[in-house]
């Protein structure tokens, strides 16, 4: 039995300690994190024993649950920034109570923090590709999360945010579950 083997059947043995009605919730958990993402929670549930398509359909709402958190969460920061924006005419918007931002120390601010690679390749695809484009490219630099956080922080409506990253998240798990299964079985040779 190779290393890889080994390994695989150790964890096997420990995840059948797990109770089978609380594994898929294991890795709904698992494909919650960012940078694990559905696609990992799959391969993880996969390698522990759980049923592929088990593994899929559980990595997957995992991942788009904390998809639907963060885009709520997002959107809802967004409407409070937004809402207490100074008016145009210099009027304070809001509560009244708090002072108006200044629009070039605000850019200033924002121009100080230089964007990662990640982040500039995601803005490189939103503006060729659109927002369908970007969820569905965006998991190659940057977690669903994060895509996800950025669009609706940018203005896109959430419906749509949450249609796209579905899709994505749909996508991109299934392709990690399938790529997990076959290098299991028919690489590594562990069922």
């Amino acid at each position: 039995m190779s290393p890889i083997e080994q390994l695989i059947s150790n964890f096997q043995e420990l995840v059948a300690h797990v109770p089978e009605i609380v594994q898929p919730f294991i890795i709904m958990l698992a494909g919650a994190i960012p940078f694990i993402d559905g696609e990992g929670a799959a391969l993880i549930g996969i390698a522990g024993g759980v049923h592929p398509i088990v593994a899929g359909v559980a990595a997957a709402t995992g991942n788009f649950l904390c998809v639907l958190l963060v885009v709520a969460l997002t959107s809802r920061a967004r409407t409070a920034i937004v809402d207490r924006r100074p008016s145009p005419v210099g009027v304070s918007g809001g509560s009244g109570a708090r002072p108006s931002v200044d629009g070039a120390a605000f850019q200033e601010t924002a121009t100080a923090n230089p964007e990662s690679k990640g982040r500039q390749r995601f803005n490189r695809w939103l503006v060729r590709f659109g927002v369908p484009g970007a969820s569905i490219l965006g998991p190659l630099a940057i977690p669903t999360q994060i895509t996800s956080a950025i669009l609706v922080g940018g203005g896109t409506p959430r419906r749509w945010v949450l249609l796209w990253q579905a899709i994505a998240i749909v996508i991109w798990t299934s392709i990690g579950t399938v790529a997990a299964w076959a290098a299991l079985t028919i690489v590594v040779g562990v069922s």
